[in-house]
Formats: C-alpha cells, structure tokens, sequence
C-alpha cells in the first residue's frame, strides 16, 4: 500500500496538474434568474385567485367543501413557489455572485436580502402589494445578473 501512494505521488510529481480556478460551482450558464421569476410569477397568480375566490353565500356542505378545497390549494401552491422563488435566488446570491460582482454593485446583499424577505413576506400574507414588489426586486436581480454577463440584450417579461 505505502508502494502505491510512492508511486502515485511520484507520477503527480512528473506530471503535475494544472490549477483551475472556477468562477461558480458549476458550468457558467447553469445559473438564470428566469426560475425565481416563473416561481414568483406563480405566487402572484395564486395571490390573485385567493383573493377572487368568493366564498359560498350558503351553508351547503358541498359548496363550503368546494370553497375550502378550492382555497387550501391555492396556498398550498402559493407557499410551495415562494419557497421556490427564495430558494432559487439565494442558491444565485450564494452561488453565483462573488466579491468582484460586489465592487460592481454595493448593495447587491441588501437586494437580494429584501428578496428574499420578499417571498418570506408572500408566505406569510396574501398581499398584492408585496408580490408586486416581489417581481420588481426580481427585475433588478435580472438586470445586475445579466450585466455581469456582459448581456444587456436579455427583456424581462412577465406570463400574465
């Protein structure tokens, strides 16, 4: 056994590997805002269809049932895509942005922060004004990541 690591380090020794430097944990082009934006896009339509849901104006176990069902899957989904908005944009926060992109734009920590409080915000509340606030915070995370890119040719688009 003690032959064998002699003889592995004596090849690494004739034959040294290069040192890589990786700007992010994987293949560049692997990381997007558009999955936080499609995940938000989600919490804004469900916000909307929660707070169009009329209730049954009767005492009709049927409809009461229908209306409750009908409402418990719209949270479900809208709590199920913030948590997906939120954890797509800290996975770009801690994953892709780095301490150049920081020198670029100081206060990339406290957009991504009050992102992510955003969708949190979501969770909690069903609140038009904060899932609106939500996709403009996502906006400009698009924006910062794109010219970092080097790419100023990416629209922002919303599906609704």
């Amino acid at each position: 056994m003690n032959l064998l690591k002699t003889i592995a380090t004596q090849v690494k020794n004739w034959f040294p590997a290069p040192t890589v430097h990786a700007h992010c944990d994987g293949p560049c082009g692997v990381y997007d805002p558009a999955s936080a934006r499609i995940a938000a896009e989600a919490v804004v339509s469900m916000t909307k269809k929660i707070l169009d849901l009329q209730p049954p104006t009767s005492n009709n176990i049927e409809a009461v049932a229908a209306y409750q069902n009908t409402l418990s899957r719209y949270i479900a989904i809208k709590e199920e895509q913030a948590h997906i908005a939120k954890k797509e944009l800290l996975v770009l926060w801690t994953d892709y942005f780095k301490p150049v992109h920081l020198e670029q734009y100081p206060d990339l920590h406290t957009k991504f922060w009050n992102a992510a409080k955003l969708c949190s915000a979501c969770k909690v509340e069903v609140n038009s004004d904060n899932t609106e606030k939500l996709m403009s915070a996502i906006e400009d995370i698009q924006s910062i990541f794109w010219q970092t890119k080097g790419r100023t040719d990416v629209s922002w688009y919303r599906a609704n």
